[in-house]
């Protein structure tokens, strides 16, 4: 475990495999939440979150749980309640809150729960960082930053897809571009720039 390891994951989840841009996790939410800022940065900061601590229980529930008692094979629908439970705590507090904001949410909240980017990082997280069985040394720490990174990630690319298609707004844009069709065309934009990023060597 070293500094240079961090720094991979960081450049990697960030940049080389955004979790929407490249891995195409959570399109869901991109695609809707992203007309303005506020509720992007607002989102991003919900999805940040729950994926944090998801990757964190997750970790001590396979490492601690399913490991010693043989029940990998219930990784998938463990990890779901997992999430559930943080999505349910995250839309309590945003509807106590900010009640507007929860309205502008709308149902792309409680979706979070079934958000394939949150899985996605609790399973490679233990793809990643369990070898045999066995937990790698420092996995615990990898875990917890690569789910931070992967929020980090989740973030950049919905504030550039945010601004964009605010300043489209302001564009006469012919009708049968409008909204979605013109979402998807920026949005393979801005994942075929990332691409650029692969040519990263550490």
């Amino acid at each position: 475990m070293n500094l240079r390891d961090f720094l991979t994951i960081f450049i990697s989840c960030v940049f080389i495999y955004n979790v929407i841009l490249s891995r195409f996790l959570g399109l869901c939410s991109f695609i809707a939440i992203s007309k303005e800022t506020k509720p992007a940065l607002a989102m991003s900061g919900a999805v940040m979150f729950v994926i944090t601590m998801s990757s964190v229980i997750t970790w001590f529930v396979y490492r601690f749980l399913l490991l010693p008692f043989d029940l990998a094979y219930l990784r998938t629908i463990s990890f779901i309640l997992v999430i559930a439970a943080f999505v349910q705590f995250v839309e309590m507090v945003i509807r106590k809150v900010s009640p507007h904001l929860y309205r502008a949410f709308g149902i792309y909240l409680p979706l979070i729960t079934v958000n394939c980017a949150v899985l996605g990082v609790a399973v490679l997280n233990i793809d990643m960082f369990f070898i045999n069985g066995k937990a790698v040394a420092g996995s615990f720490y990898y875990s917890l930053f690569q789910g931070i990174c992967v929020g980090l990630g989740y973030t950049l690319a919905m504030l550039l897809m945010s601004g964009i298609r605010e300043r489209i707004e302001l564009c006469n844009v012919p009708e049968s571009f409008k909204e979605f069709p013109l979402a998807f065309i920026i949005a393979s934009i801005l994942s075929l720039s990332f691409m650029g990023f692969n040519g990263f060597k550490f």
